[in-house]
């Protein structure tokens, strides 16, 4: 069948190699791959459309591209990503000597405005850690990770890689290792500082101890699963997700959103935002800033919905 019969035409050779360098050399995820297939097959019908070759393309035909899509109904992330997509084709391209020039090299992905992170209120904040009820070794554990993910702002990441040299409760501080293996010290105080020392008990964690542990790590691990082993990054999601439906805002809810809650609540409550840059490991103090906005905005509401002159209609 012909294209105009309605069957694909297969992508050119140029990029089947990048994809499958893409896996095999730099061991990208099956699902990066194909994200990378969707948006190239998009940029080679394109090519097939101006009739350029892969091999022909200039830089002006990557800007004449990136105009397009701007002026599509496309989202800006998704333009942002196929630009990226491009540029590292081309890349490829140049460093195997397949072409003489980058000809995305000079080309710059357009800006993405950074939404506002969501935050939680306090009180579906203390919701959510009510949901957790009993004292049983998994309620003191699924406890001691929401009250740690709010009380210290860290990642769903740090916290499954935290293990028991990390912390150290009497002085109330976790040793973190956070993006780019940087380590930071954090504050492990009050309820979630509690709630660690209770699940690190012989009744807690004790009691998920295996007669034999399957690999060393795990028996380093803070957080175990109910087979013995470090408890990972899905549980961690999964037991969030749940807890967060029985307290009516799973569809608020992820881990992350937790962290995002710590900061701004921090900020609410006069925390300086260099602390809470430290606290958060933010390489950049513009990254903190944003949840200064996110402060303002919820004090603008709260005057809006408090105050009695809110309402107040301007005279004659």
């Amino acid at each position: 069948m012909t294209e105009a019969e309605g069957v694909e035409a297969p992508p050119p050779i140029e990029v089947e190699e990048f994809l499958t360098w893409l896996r095999l050399e730099r061991g990208r995820a099956v699902s990066t791959v194909e994200a990378y297939r969707r948006d190239l097959r998009a940029w080679s019908e394109y090519l097939r459309s101006i009739g350029r070759a892969v091999v022909a393309v200039t830089e002006d035909d990557i800007v004449d591209w990136l105009h397009a899509l701007r002026s599509s109904d496309l989202a800006p992330s998704t333009v942002k990503r196929r630009i990226v997509a491009v540029r590292s084709l081309h890349r490829f391209l140049a460093e195997e000597s397949v072409v003489d020039v980058d000809a995305g090299a000079e080309v710059t992905p357009p800006p993405v405005a950074r939404g506002l992170p969501k935050a939680l209120t306090e009180d579906q904040v203390g919701g959510l850690l009510d949901a957790v009820v009993g004292d049983d070794p998994v309620a003191r554990r699924d406890r001691a990770v929401l009250e740690t993910l709010y009380g210290t702002g860290i990642r769903i990441s740090e916290l499954v890689g935290m293990s028991l040299r990390d912390l150290d409760l009497h002085d109330g501080y976790l040793r973190v290792i956070g993006k780019g293996d940087k380590e930071r010290i954090v504050p492990v105080l009050g309820q979630a500082n509690d709630a660690l020392a209770r699940w690190l008990e012989v009744d807690g964690r004790g009691a998920m101890i295996p007669k034999r542990w399957r690999r060393r790590d795990d028996e380093a691990a803070i957080f175990l699963n109910q087979r013995g082993g470090r408890l990972g990054r899905q549980g961690v999601w999964l037991m969030v997700k749940a807890y967060g439906a029985s307290a009516g805002i799973g569809d608020l809810l992820t881990p992350h959103v937790l962290r995002h809650s710590c900061a701004t609540h921090l900020l609410d409550h006069g925390a300086d935002i260099r602390a809470v840059q430290e606290l958060l490991g933010h390489a950049s103090i513009g990254t903190t800033q944003v949840y200064t906005k996110i402060s303002a905005e919820r004090l603008v509401d709260a005057w809006r919905h408090a105050h009695p002159r809110a309402g107040c209609p301007r005279s004659g």
